[in-house]
Order: structure tokens, then C-alpha cells, then sequence
């Protein structure tokens, strides 16, 4: 991967940075889900958070790597290998989430008016 950093612009890793710097702020700001503190189910509502959490991260990858590809600064192999990983996440994340008896629609963080980890 920190070949692949390389292979940004400046401009590009800015504007990276700055749209994760909104996420970040954005979160902290909004009043987060409180995760269920109920011995019965800590686990899940723990679950539930870290996924999410997960997803985003999965989702911010997944813009950058769209933005890479329209930016022509990846090849076709590399497009590829990180379609497969990202899709393969995604069923993970999905596969976890069913353990802990959460549907994707759970793993919705409402981040504020600026963010959803919705899908569209």
C-alpha cells in the first residue's frame, strides 16, 4: 500500500485527509449511538459499533479507490485486486454482523448531517 501512496497527488491526499478530518469531526460532534450496556447485550451493541466503524473505513477505501480509478492512477490489475478485496471485506463484515444478529441496515452509523454510512 505505501507504493500505492506514491502514486497520489498532493492534491489527492489532501483531499483525502480533509474528507476523513470532516468524518472525524463530524462523529465527535454528533451525539453517536450509545452502545446497549445491558450484560445481555454488551456484545452485540459493541458489535454493532465496531462494525460500523468498520464499514466506514470500508466505504471511505472504496471512494478513494473510485477516485483513484477515475484519476487514471491505477492499472487494471490494480482495480481489480482492490474491487475483489473490498468486495470480500464486505461479505466479511456482513458474515460478522449475522453472527451477532445484526442486519447491514444496523451497521448505519449516523454521523451528522455532513455524513451517512448509508448505502444509496
Amino acid at each position: 500500500m505505501s507504493s500505492d501512496r506514491h502514486n497520489q497527488t498532493p492534491a489527492e491526499m489532501e483531499a483525502a485527509i480533509e474528507d476523513l478530518k470532516r468524518q472525524i469531526s463530524t462523529a465527535t460532534q454528533a451525539g453517536m449511538q450509545r452502545i446497549a450496556c445491558e450484560p445481555e447485550n454488551i456484545q452485540q451493541g459493541l458489535a454493532k459499533l465496531v462494525l460500523g466503524l468498520i464499514e466506514l473505513l470500508r466505504q471511505l477505501l472504496e471512494r478513494q479507490a473510485v477516485r483513484r480509478m477515475e484519476g487514471g492512477s491505477l492499472t487494471g490489475e490494480q482495480v481489480e485486486n482492490m474491487g475483489q478485496a473490498l468486495m470480500k471485506l464486505e461479505e466479511k463484515i456482513h458474515e460478522l454482523a449475522g453472527q451477532f444478529g445484526l442486519k447491514p441496515e444496523d451497521l448505519n452509523l449516523q454521523l451528522g448531517p455532513l455524513v451517512t454510512t448509508r448505502k444509496e
